[in-house]
């Protein structure tokens, strides 16, 4: 791939940590992958790594929207209470919040790991 091409690197993570979803801690393999692919220096793997999860992330977004849409057509429909909505409302905040910093934060330091893993241990 391209040693160096961080958009490039970053979306390959990306895919990478979307394939492998139904791994534990995703992120960070998606993220060594980047940080692998990337080459530079740690800092170098760190950051191609954090855009890594960026772009998973916009991706997950993207279908939880979709998700979160039908669901909410769903209590549409059922004459739900408005207090559920509030409370519905609230939690997708937190759980946004949460899922960004999980997502980013773990390709980020998969990145930096997979930078390390190229450079110290000669794979």
């Amino acid at each position: 791939m391209g040693e160096h091409d961080t958009f490039l690197n970053a979306v390959i993570g990306a895919v990478a940590s979307v394939v492998l979803s139904f791994v534990p801690l995703s992120p960070a393999l998606g993220g060594a992958v980047a940080g692998y692919l990337q080459g530079g220096t740690r800092s170098d793997g760190l950051r191609v790594g954090a855009i890594s999860g960026v772009i998973g992330l916009l991706i997950g977004a993207v279908f939880f929207g979709l998700t979160f849409l039908l669901f909410g057509a769903f209590l549409l429909g059922t004459n739900a209470p408005p207090m559920f909505s509030a409370f519905g409302l609230l939690f997708v905040l937190i759980a946004a919040i949460v899922s960004a910093l999980y997502t980013v934060g773990l390709s980020a330091l998969g990145g930096w790991l997979g930078n390390y893993a190229k450079h110290e241990l000669d794979i």
